[in-house]
């Protein structure tokens, strides 16, 4: 096996996975829609060849003459694509690789493996950073995780890394458009290129980048919950180094939200020159980090694998995997069947060709900052085990169970309880869904159609601090023998100025353990009105 035949072989990924393959020995035959290009570039390489190959055209006449032994799509793009290609070279008993990120299409790509197995030909989309790269990392950094409850990722590029208009197309082809994220056991819709942030990309030996992140729709948000314990929920994003062009592909999202543009995928053809215009003005650092946050020996743990790719090079990471996927073909290392690639190479295959390129990577372990863990210290482990589970989400968490309410009766009591959100008083099945975010923890509380939240989070006193609005109400943490807790109050703030004692609520909150259910207690009531809201009741929380 030595011919291989690399569509879009002189583009900006394909020309590096060229040389990359002649450099292995192979035979390049690099092919594209322009013949003159082709062999132009072919030129440059040792043992190569340059020829016209269409992809959206009779794919099954054109490989007949080649006489190939793998076939690998650096082409794209992928979005909307059939399996037209890859069911050509099953037909011609020929190995197929692709660079592609588009998520139907590799999800789906096992549609074909009864034809591969058949043919005795591998099959393999996917061969890229994602799911190939991110795949390997996150098998790596779980080594002795029992449970994954949540797995984050980004890429940064350099803006001056390859983005023709397939790629540009591709990016813009989600802005706005729902993206399923898997959440608390059930898919959920985030517009595409939202859920921004900014990130911290660092590594020892490197200058940090700080470089703004937005929601991207790969394979892996399909694919991690299935591969790996515990059902994570897991997110991707993507950007450039430059927040403007982060902010105008927010910005084009929300015109698609708003139902004033169907899809910004049509503006490719101008947005594409465009950002090569710009391309010279950006440097020439590239990032991607991968975070886990898991238990550990019961212990939770967060997780996480950082590259930051200096002098450009990080335009090759993307090409690596089907550099290495091709030599473990030509050794006889793969079955045949189709698949995606999240599965098939280690991080150990990628780290002597990152040892080639101005490339630093790095792992580190920390403790997850979990709010009830950080005052409680030493003591959180004294408690119940039901408290533990409701009280160590490292992930967004649904607990349901049953809750009866009192309210109280006067005027400014009922008063008080609107403008809160308090819910009616009665018996009612209740749903506490719990969010982490930078340190703190959502608490959204529903009894049917009614919800309040909340916001826990710690002062720099060590005591929990619970946030309703502008007034923010802290409390010490107290633990019986019985492993139960009670919140005491020990101040309030209302838009951050210390407020009166006197003239603030009496809250009375306890929890306890119950078997697997989690009992809590709070009753909250003001001076002068009298009590405003008892709520208790029992959530099950599982073993």
């Amino acid at each position: 096996m030595k011919r291989v035949l690399v569509i879009g072989g002189y583009g900006g990924f394909g020309a590096r996975l060229s040389r990359r393959l002649a450099g292995d020995g192979w035979q390049v035959l690099v092919a594209g829609r322009s013949a003159d290009k082709a062999r132009a570039f072919a030129a440059s390489l040792t043992d190569a060849e340059g020829l016209a190959f269409d992809r959206n055209g009779d794919c099954a006449a054109q490989l007949a003459s080649l006489q190939a032994d793998l076939v690998i799509d650096a082409a794209g793009p992928f979005q909307d694509s059939s399996y037209a290609l890859p069911r050509a070279c099953i037909a011609a008993a020929l190995h197929y690789l692709d660079l592609a990120d588009a998520r139907d299409f590799v999800c789906g790509i096992g549609a074909l493996d009864a034809e591969a197995r058949a043919a005795g030909v591998t099959v393999i989309s996917g061969a890229s950073s994602l799911p190939a790269l991110s795949g390997a990392v996150v098998r790596e950094l779980s080594q002795g995780m029992e449970r994954i409850e949540a797995i984050d990722m980004a890429i940064s590029a350099t803006t001056r890394a390859s983005a023709g208009p397939a790629v540009v197309r591709a990016a813009l082809s989600y802005a706005g458009q729902p993206v399923k994220l898997w959440r608390a056991g059930a898919w959920r819709a985030f517009p595409g290129w939202g859920l921004a942030k900014r990130l911290r990309f660092a590594v020892p030996g490197q200058a940090p980048l700080s470089r703004r992140v937005a929601l991207a729709d790969v394979p892996d948000l399909e694919l991690f919950p299935q591969l790996f314990p515990g059902q994570p929920a897991t997110t991707f994003r993507g950007g450039s180094e430059f927040s403007l062009q982060m902010l105008a592909l927010q910005a084009l999202g929300w015109l698609v939200r708003l139902g004033l543009l169907r899809s910004v995928a049509p503006l490719a053809g101008w947005l594409a020159p465009l950002q090569q215009w710009t391309a010279p003005l950006g440097g020439h650092r590239s990032a991607m980090v991968v975070e886990l946050a898991g238990l550990a020996g019961g212990v939770p743990e967060l997780r996480r694998w950082t590259l930051i790719a200096r002098n450009g090079e990080g335009q090759e990471i993307p090409t690596l995997a089907a550099q290495l996927l091709a030599r473990h073909l030509r050794e006889g290392k793969l079955a045949p069947g189709a698949r995606h690639a999240a599965e098939e190479l280690a991080l150990s295959d990628f780290e002597p060709l990152f040892a080639q390129l101005a490339i630093n990577h790095a792992s580190s372990t920390e403790a997850p900052a979990l709010p009830y863990r950080r005052v409680l210290g030493d003591r959180f482990a004294v408690l119940a085990a039901p408290i533990q589970r409701i009280h160590q989400p490292l992930a967004e968490t649904v607990v349901r169970g049953e809750s009866k309410v009192e309210r109280g009766t006067s005027l400014l009591s009922r008063l008080l309880g609107l403008v809160m959100g308090f819910p009616p008083a009665g018996n009612h099945p209740i749903e506490v869904r719990f969010t982490p975010r930078n340190g703190r923890e959502l608490w959204t509380r529903s009894y049917g159609p009614h919800s309040f939240s909340s916001e826990m989070g710690v002062s720099s006193r060590n005591l929990l601090i619970e946030r309703f609005g502008p007034m923010r109400f802290h409390f010490a943490l107290e633990v019986d023998g019985q492993g139960n807790l009670e919140m005491i109050m020990k101040k309030w703030t209302f838009l951050g100025l210390p407020m009166p004692g006197a003239l603030g609520p009496r809250i009375v909150a306890s929890e306890a353990g119950e078997g697997d259910a989690f009992r809590f207690d709070v009753a909250v009531a003001m001076p002068l009105v009298g009590p405003v809201v008892h709520y208790r009741g029992i959530l099950q929380t599982g073993a």
